[in-house]
């Protein structure tokens, strides 16, 4: 059995879902501001909102996490990052997660305590890419979707960091971040937060001759994926290594978050503490009632790939259970979560009376009027009880209640219940103050001076994925380099491709897979000779991992980040 604690952590695409998350069991929520979101049709916060709910969630010893994770504009990063986190950083916003290196790099110079996560659309899909971020001071990495339950083994073998992963909701298509189908199809990007969801539509697919395979049928939902359900396999994920279980949906209803928040809450838990996890049929059905496409699948964490996480025909998204529905309102949204608390009243004649709030290390005393003698009705246990139990509309529930009364004593309601307000923000203050910090000053770069400027002339260069397209590349003046795709050429052919390039007057990068997991490693581990002796000007990478690896194979030349 495990000591760590494992964080459950809840989707909010609003305050009001943010609340139902914690009620039903999380121990924190990512949510999204209004701005640099992945999600900006979500019911995101205004940052109002959003300092009220770092607050809300602080009290009641839980965590927030913001989303800016999507890629940024060099105007945005200069002019607008800066004032957007600035008063979230001073509040004690949690962490960020974060998909831009450009925007990492700006949190860590600029708010130096603020927690980075690297999202998943990072596409982290090992222990050298982690152990590189690792060094960079990323705190979190969200492994990328697609990887088993030996490929986090991997990571976390290889890395004190820790590791999120996602356990249940909507799975993409494609890897996360890599995803261009939405833009070229609408215009609308996905890394800029405004995902149309193409991969949902039907589609007729063609075999290589332009037949309509499975005419019967016409079209198929054959990039829809069912939605993950992980809730039997919760102990293998744990014994991966894995840190923080994270459900999908913020743009889901907030019954959906609550429902499936308080299933995975009630596992989790009975894992934790050595008993039986065996999943029951009623909680199966209740959460294919709150959301499913066609069903379930578990992910990749088992399986590579498979017709049967495709939903193929249309998807039936739900199968509504009214009682199911009403039960997760009445407990988790219709009823607020209170922090528990606990009093204590002093009052004895010739003394002012005194009131003491405590919530765990938190604690706040306040002194008020001294009592009279009573005339006609001393001031009773009871009355004292009820008008310190009153904390309706405040984030506060009483749990205990130590009294020292002496008899004879008069105090009057008013002076009562303003000795308890006082005393209870008196103690909220005390709870939040320790998350409060200070921001450096400064944050948006000065215009670059132009006398500084050094003298540049534009540079073009080619990729190519064919040898054709190398031919004619190579008959062009202009193009200076070329970044040759590792599908071009085989590795006995690497170094003839940079010879001919060489002679053609330019320089000959190799663009690495643009995933790279522990299948490419072995084959590149194999043809390292071929890869170091071809003397390639350097590397095109398109994930940290390939950067990571090439560096610890020693590699030479220069290292290019793809788009």
């Amino acid at each position: 059995m495990e000591n760590k604690r494992v964080e459950l952590l809840a989707p909010a695409g609003s305050f009001e879902a943010m609340q139902a998350a914690y009620a039903a069991g999380a121990d924190a929520v990512y949510i999204g501001g209004s701005m640099f979101g992945a999600r900006a049709y979500a019911k995101n916060p205004d940052q109002d909102k959003l300092l009220e709910a770092i607050d809300y969630a602080h009290i009641r010893e839980k965590k927030l996490y913001l989303t800016v994770n999507t890629l940024l504009k060099d105007q945005e990063l200069e002019e607008v990052l800066y004032g957007y986190l600035k008063p979230l950083y001073e509040r004690g916003l949690d962490a960020v997660i974060v998909q831009d290196l450009g925007v990492f790099q700006f949190i860590r110079t600029y708010f130096p305590g603020l927690p980075v996560h690297a999202s998943t659309q990072m596409a982290i899909t090992g222990a050298n890419s982690a152990g590189l971020l690792e060094k960079m001071g990323v705190k979190r990495i969200v492994a990328a979707r697609e990887l088993s339950l030996s490929e986090l083994s991997a990571i976390r073998a290889g890395t004190s960091l820790e590791i999120e992963t996602f356990v249940h909701g909507a799975i993409c298509y494609c890897y996360s971040g890599q995803c261009l189908f939405s833009s070229l199809a609408g215009g609308r990007s996905g890394n800029r937060g405004r995902c149309a969801q193409p991969c949902r539509k039907p589609y007729r697919v063609f075999d290589e001759k332009g037949r309509i395979l499975n005419p019967e049928k016409d079209r198929q939902y054959v990039l829809s994926l069912k939605d993950m359900n992980t809730l039997r396999l919760l102990p293998q994920i744990i014994r991966a290594g894995v840190d923080s279980l994270k459900i999908e949906g913020r743009m889901k209803k907030t019954e959906y978050t609550a429902g499936v928040v308080s299933i995975y809450r009630k596992y989790l838990d009975r894992y934790m503490s050595g008993l039986d996890c065996a999943v029951s049929d009623e909680d199966e059905k209740r959460l294919y009632d709150l959301y499913n496409r066609n069903g379930f699948s578990q992910g990749y964490y088992k399986q590579h790939n498979s017709p049967d996480m495709l939903t193929l025909s249309e998807p039936g998204f739900r199968t509504l259970d009214d009682g199911w529905l009403c039960e997760i309102r009445e407990k988790y949204i219709d009823r607020e979560l209170k922090r528990k608390i606990k009093g204590n009243v002093i009052i004895y004649q010739h003394l002012p009376a005194t009131i003491t709030m405590t919530a765990g290390e938190a604690s706040f005393c306040l002194t008020g009027d001294e009592p009279l003698p009573a005339k006609n009705r001393p001031l009773s246990r009871e009355q004292l009880i009820k008008q310190m139990d009153r904390l309706g509309n405040t984030d506060f529930e009483l749990d205990e209640l130590d009294i020292q009364l002496e008899e004879g004593c008069f105090l009057t309601v008013a002076q009562i219940n303003e000795l308890r307000r006082s005393a209870v923000l008196g103690l909220r203050d005390e709870i939040l103050r320790p998350y409060f910090r200070v921001a450096s000053t400064g944050g948006k770069n000065e215009d670059m001076n132009q006398s500084d400027m050094k003298e540049w002339r534009p540079v073009y260069t080619a990729q190519v994925h064919t040898k054709a397209q190398l031919e004619a590349v190579l008959s062009q003046p202009d193009i200076s380099a070329v970044y040759l795709d590792h599908t071009v050429a085989e590795p006995s052919e690497w170094a003839e491709a940079v010879e001919r390039t060489h002679l053609a007057g330019k320089q000959c990068f190799y663009h690495m897979p643009q995933i790279f997991r522990k299948t490419q490693e072995v084959y590149y581990d194999e043809h390292l000779g071929d890869l170091f002796e071809a003397e390639f000007d350097g590397f095109l990478l398109g994930s940290l991992e390939a950067a990571a690896y090439l560096k610890s194979r020693n590699a030479g030349g220069m290292l290019v980040a793809a788009h």
